[in-house]
């Protein structure tokens, strides 16, 4: 697909990344507050879903259950049992459903979500399964109220399904290598832009425009329709594709702030923002080299995550300086990530080692 802006429409014809509904006429295992949790969770394990009537709590007790059951059968330590444990909970998770049927949930004290209406206009009446009801939940809340990001005036609104920042230690290491930018500042390029975080930073410090991509129709979309009636339509052209998409002009900045795990085709990726496949790297110093103006400056945000937790001990931007021919090294900031809140119950020593980098690249 091609470039659009926010004055365009064409955005608003990308098929959105959604959950995907169930239409079943099938009998399903009714599930309340009398119902008995072992063999619940029995006809899970089993492969059988489950339907939560009554109250929207009885879906919240039946997860509880669910995760006290499932931690007694995983040590859930080490970062890879943890990521063990919750591969198989989102697994069982995905088979408790609850019903929606004219745009609202069928049960008692249950939220109001507008993604329902917003996201499926073909149909009124489904089923969901209840974790993805809860991100709909959360997503409407974080989309209707909005979110304050440290280094920006203004909260940002992020459409459902699209990354953003939840920490923010990359986000300020980011902002004060841009208040001592002194280069051009007539463009750049955000790679895989998301809510549009690091664009509206260098907007901030005075960039004129930013050219963002990302393979998320979602990110398009719901940038889209924040800025089309503001004179940030004016500054951001989106497109969607992989990496530059249809990327064509030099720039004076380019900003990448990749996945930080490399995927592992044993495990369900719960979250594919943060897992890169072994070709991301390559690709991207590839184009890069093509598009950098000669004296700019190329910008990687990125995290020893992958090293401390000893899921590899290869980092992908160290390889491509050794070995790629392309850049130099012009400095790397490196700022270490606060503390998990002692209210997680999450084994998460490693914190203490973890760090966010900057990495400032020229051409070689």
């Amino acid at each position: 697909m091609g470039v659009t802006n926010a004055e365009g429409s064409s955005a608003t014809n990308y098929k959105l990344n959604k959950p995907e509904i169930i239409i079943t006429d099938k009998q399903l295992m009714l599930f309340s507050s009398n119902t008995d949790i072992k063999l619940t969770i029995k006809t899970l394990e089993a492969g059988h879903p489950v339907l939560i009537t009554a109250f929207y709590s009885n879906g919240l007790s039946l997860l509880k259950a669910l995760k006290v059951h499932l931690q007694k059968k995983y040590i859930n330590k080490s970062f890879k049992e943890q990521r063990e444990y919750r591969s198989k909970y989102n697994n069982l998770s995905q088979l408790i459903l609850i019903e929606v049927i004219n745009y609202k949930l069928v049960v008692k004290k249950a939220p109001f979500i507008g993604w329902l209406e917003k996201l499926y206009p073909e149909t009124s009446d489904f089923l969901l399964p209840f974790v993805k009801i809860q991100g709909l939940n959360s997503a409407w809340q974080w989309y209707e109220n909005g979110i304050s990001i440290p280094v920006l005036r203004n909260k940002i609104y992020p459409f459902y399904g699209t990354y953003f920042p939840t920490r923010f230690d990359h986000l300020i290491l980011f902002d004060n290598w841009l208040n001592r930018y002194d280069g051009p500042k007539k463009n750049a390029i955000d790679v895989g832009i998301g809510s549009g975080v690091l664009s509206f930073q260098m907007l901030k410090h005075g960039f004129q425009k930013v050219y963002g991509t990302d393979t998320n129709p979602n990110a398009i979309v719901g940038l889209t329709n924040t800025i089309k009636d503001t004179k940030l339509s004016r500054k951001i052209t989106l497109d969607f594709g992989h990496l530059f998409a249809n990327a064509n002009q030099l720039t004076e900045l380019i900003v990448f702030n990749p996945p930080w795990l490399p995927q592992s085709s044993d495990l369900n990726m719960l979250d594919e923002a943060i897992y890169y496949d072994k070709n991301l790297f390559t690709q991207f110093f590839k184009k890069a080299k093509q598009l950098l103006l000669p004296e700019g400056r190329l910008i990687l945000i990125f995290s020893n995550l992958a090293q401390i937790t000893k899921v590899t001990k290869q980092h992908p931007i160290e390889l491509e300086l050794a070995e790629g021919g392309r850049f130099i090294l012009e400095k790397c900031l490196k700022r270490n990530v606060k503390m998990a809140s002692g209210k997680t119950k999450r084994d998460q020593h490693w914190r203490a080692e973890e760090a966010v980098e900057l990495w400032v690249l020229k051409h070689l």
